[in-house]
């Protein structure tokens, strides 16, 4: 990069990134279109007055050190992800927002959230390099690789057939009903160059107005990857890019656009502890009482009950006024692998109902028993079904062993091993729970079956009566 170009308004006098001649000159390759691409952003941030009041989004890509050049906000974003940054950046300030991208950030991993801002019609300036390339890492097939153009990943050339065609972003986004403004140039020679200045001090320009989406796709060249010099990739992009990206203009609504007004986000602690309940820690539960917290965790194979154990447990918590979280944790596994799920009881409003150490552990199978045994507290309990044989239980920690099917069975209620499980967890008195609050949780749960209600009430009792002998 040139001393002339350096001096550039818009963008620092000297580059830090590295110390010597480097604080000189870009990281650029000779004959990218990064550097000319830069200086003309810079003077229109400049010339327009809105460098303190801009901030630039660049993610990973041959853009990556954009905050070491240009003179305003700056922020450093993961791969694809510069829309949803600029969105945020946009919505909760008064910012011009500019997102700098690459065609492989942009219109690969990028794509959806490119087309969802783009379809809100964020108030954000996107310039979107295209050199058909990934060029950063080493010049692999990109989005926007022509057909038949070679890299390392494509040697014989792109095939539709196998990798489809190149993506035309100006075409989708055009598409698309809210975008303001867009535009492809290039930055192949001095006549392109000029009309693409014009084009790119629009973008900013719409931005200081908040007149909405803008979207300017730039055709750079990529000597290194293309392998030729600057002339003849210039000359490549003049002549055989441009077939399939033609220039000009797809959307021009920038007289007419209003400014775009959205309410006023209101991030203050009033308004979020409002908005999310907190700022109550000193509320106690409707019971009036003063207890410590109970954390309850089950876990067991999907289809065993473990969800609706731990809801009922949660109902038999509400039906006496305390303050109650159930939180599941599951995927897959809900129908025959491993599910789990979380029970937090107390007195006060409960933080996060994430639990590291439980008071209970109630394992349904000997897997989950293994991998959150040695989480319990110490003076906690175990309860796990018979079935497992023998165990070895932590140091310090009660095992319950529980024959639930043979005691469902026993009391002619073959299908409620779950309130078997419930049954000795109310006769432990590990929840500091009072006997109607079990009753009401099972009522609660059998509420569309009350047939029902009589039989597992009784499973209750003939349980509490083998828990008293054997727990």
């Amino acid at each position: 990069m040139s001393e002339k170009i350096i001096k550039t308004t818009g963008l620092y006098k000297s580059f830090p990134r590295k110390g010597g001649a480097a604080k000189t000159a870009t990281h650029y390759c000779p004959g990218c279109g990064h550097g000319v691409l830069h200086k003309l952003i810079g003077e229109a941030l400049h010339d327009l007055e809105i460098q303190d009041s801009a901030v630039m989004i660049s993610p990973v890509g041959c853009s990556v050190f954009a905050y070491y050049y240009f003179d305003c906000g700056n922020i450093q974003v993961a791969h694809g992800r510069a829309p949803a940054v600029a969105t945020g950046v946009s919505r909760a300030t008064d910012k011009v927002v500019i997102s700098y991208q690459g065609d492989g950030d942009l219109a690969s991993i990028g794509l959806n959230e490119t087309m969802q801002a783009a379809n809100r019609g964020e108030k954000i300036a996107v310039f979107f390099v295209n050199n058909t390339v990934y060029g950063m890492t080493g010049g692999q097939m990109a989005p926007t690789t022509l057909v038949g153009e070679k890299t390392v990943t494509c040697p014989n050339g792109r095939d539709p057939m196998t990798q489809g065609y190149p993506v035309h972003m100006c075409e989708l986004i055009s598409t698309l009903k809210a975008p303001v403004f867009v535009e492809r140039v290039a930055l192949t020679d001095p006549a392109h160059i000029r009309q693409a200045r014009t084009v790119i001090r629009k973008a900013p320009q719409n931005q200081k107005e908040g007149k909405g989406y803008t979207f300017v796709e730039v055709l750079s060249a990529c000597p290194t990857n293309l392998k030729m010099s600057t002339v003849d990739t210039n000359k490549w992009v003049n002549e055989v890019m441009t077939k399939e990206y033609p220039l000009g203009n797809f959307r021009d609504n920038t007289a007419e656009a209003a400014e775009i007004v959205r309410a006023k986000s209101d991030f203050s602690k009033e308004a979020l502890d409002k908005l999310f309940g907190a700022g109550k820690g000193d509320e106690k539960a409707a019971s009036g009482e003063e207890l410590p917290d109970v954390q309850v965790k089950i876990a067991g194979f999907g289809g065993q009950g473990v969800l609706s154990l731990g809801t009922m447990i949660a109902q038999a918590g509400l039906s006496v006024g305390r303050n109650v979280s159930w939180y599941p944790s599951y995927g897959p596994e809900q129908r025959g692998g491993t599910s789990n799920c979380s029970v937090t009881l107390a007195t006060h409003a409960i933080g996060s109902p994430v639990i590291y150490r439980p008071d209970l552990l109630v394992a349904m199978n000997r897997p989950s028993l293994e991998k959150f045994k040695n989480d319990v507290k110490p003076g906690g309990v175990i309860v796990y079904d018979a079935i497992m044989g023998e165990v070895e239980m932590p140091a310090g920690i009660k095992g319950i062993a529980v024959p639930a099917q043979q005691l469902a069975d026993e009391a002619g209620n073959p299908k409620g091993a779950n309130t078997v499980m419930f049954g000795v967890i109310a006769a432990l008195g590990v929840t500091r729970l009072p006997d109607v609050a079990f009753r009401n949780a099972l009522a609660n749960s059998f509420a569309k079956k009350p047939q029902l209600i009589p039989v597992n009430e009784k499973l209750l009792d003939f349980v509490r009566d083998w828990a008293k002998k054997n727990a």
